[in-house]
């Protein structure tokens, strides 16, 4: 295709489709954009890093998408190698959500009040060495050398490269965290045979998602100045715990009994039906609830070809990944898998993020 096609057909997909689910999985990341001591000058100080953020994801994604259309398959990432990436990028944002917990907890003291300043605190009053958090939000620095060196003092800037340099590689790190609408755009790469085509394919995802991006990055920072700050970080945490239950999941290391929003099997079992041919045939909808039905029987030891079908699904359930393999539906339509003949047991597929699940059990003939 055309790269022009391929990155306006990205751009459509970030847009319309990758806002929510890609803000889930790799939102948490901008956790590491606050400033531990928080941020008294507003929304304008914390502008640097997000677009900082922002330039990293979006180099990533286009020379991901290069390297994609250029070699294909080869360095392409499988289901399981992704399932633990996901789960250690998660763990790394939670852990950045606690450490925003600590750090919060360290810098808002109040102050001590007339008299002596107790051991390591500041002689004006303030217990905490790192400054005083007053009623109005605002902060004391009485260390100005800390705020310095998170980028937040000194009015020079000198010190604010670390900062950006740390935003971007925070956006960089997000393509070790696709989501389901990331994963269908990288096929789409693989599939383009070129590196213009798959460079364009995900940078114009990335410009779609940039908004959301700039806007939570945003939010984030700011609230950080504010007595609010703990909804930035319960946000994180929530992320990050999303994602390593996603990877989880994907990776198939959880137990297989979920409530029914989170994907667990529908409880009728469809079971397929054989042809002249001797090809096993089965019908999955993938529906923005789940697979239904979400568990299926065929024979074991027989091939067999299951119909994914979808009717204007933009969600999770139409990236998937069976038999190791990523499998990416139409919005609308259908697209046939083939599986080799399987022997007694359980196959287990995901969408993308790992949030639905489906099986195929194959029993054995009399």
């Amino acid at each position: 295709m055309n790269p022009a096609a391929l990155f306006a057909g990205g751009l459509v997909a970030g847009l319309a489709a990758g806002t929510a689910s890609c803000a889930a999985v790799q939102g948490g990341l901008l956790i590491g954009l606050v400033s531990p001591t928080g941020n008294r000058h507003g929304p304008s100080r914390g502008l640097p890093p997000v677009a900082a953020f922002l330039t990293g994801r979006l180099a990533a994604h286009t020379a991901l998408g290069a390297l994609l259309g250029l070699a294909g398959a080869v360095v392409q990432v499988g289901p399981r190698t992704r399932a633990a990436l996901l789960v250690a990028a998660g763990t790394a944002v939670v852990v950045l959500a606690v450490r925003m917990f600590r750090r919060r907890r360290e810098a808002g003291c109040a102050p001590a009040g007339k008299g002596p300043a107790p051991a390591g605190g500041d002689p004006r009053g303030c217990p905490c060495p790192g400054g005083c958090q007053h009623p109005d939000g605002g902060r004391e620095d009485h260390a100005p050398v800390r705020g310095a060196a998170l980028g937040t003092g000194s009015p020079g800037g000198g010190a604010r490269w670390p900062v950006l340099a740390r935003a971007a590689a925070l956006g960089t790190a997000t393509i070790f965290m696709p989501c389901g609408v990331t994963v269908g755009m990288e096929v789409v790469a693989v599939s383009s045979g070129s590196a213009s085509g798959g460079a364009a394919a995900l940078a114009g995802l990335a410009l779609g998602t940039a908004p959301a991006f700039a806007a939570l990055g945003l939010l984030l920072r700011t609230l950080a100045s504010t007595r609010l700050a703990a909804l930035a970080g319960i946000a994180a945490l929530t992320a990050g715990l999303f994602t390593v239950g996603s990877g989880l999941r994907l990776g198939g290391w959880l137990p297989d009994f979920s409530p029914p929003q989170f994907g667990s099997p529908a409880a009728a079992a469809g079971r397929a039906r054989t042809g002249t041919d001797g090809v096993q045939r089965l019908t999955i909808w993938a529906t923005a609830e789940g697979f239904r039905p979400g568990i299926v029987v065929a024979a074991a030891g027989r091939p067999v070809e299951i119909a994914f079908r979808t009717d204007g699904n933009r969600g999770c359930t139409r990236t998937l990944a069976i038999d190791d393999r990523d499998v990416v539906l139409p919005v609308t339509g259908e697209r046939v898998v083939r599986l080799a003949a399987h022997p007694e047991g359980r196959l287990r597929y995901a969408c993308g993020m790992g949030m639905y699940v489906g099986f195929v059990r194959f029993e054995r003939v009399p």
